[in-house]
């Protein structure tokens, strides 16, 4: 598994949980458009925030070794940035509405 393709895995988690949120609670949906473009940067903003404490998915293929315990912290991480950033767009909407 190459780095890619662990970036590419987190931020389809990410939008997938933004529409698996939006769907259950209607009142920050979107439609699937929006949840998925919220789902993205939100994803991307979390992921790159704390990529940084080493949870980017190059520390998570350290010298070509595997870090299962890092690729899960990341995949949680990033379902929870798909879903705050849904809830910040909706805040957004709301407050400039």
């Amino acid at each position: 598994m190459t780095g890619t393709l662990i970036a590419l895995i987190s931020i389809l988690v990410g939008i997938i949980a933004a529409n698996s949120f939006g769907y259950t609670v209607k009142k920050y949906s979107f439609g699937i458009m929006g949840n998925t473009i919220a789902g993205v940067f939100g994803s991307v903003f979390l992921i790159k925030s704390f990529g940084r404490l080493g949870f980017d998915p190059w520390s998570i293929m350290n010298n070509e070794d595997f870090v299962g315990l890092r690729l899960v912290i990341n995949i949680v991480v990033s379902a929870l940035g798909g879903v705050v950033g849904l809830i910040l767009a909706k805040l957004l909407y709301n407050k400039i509405n």
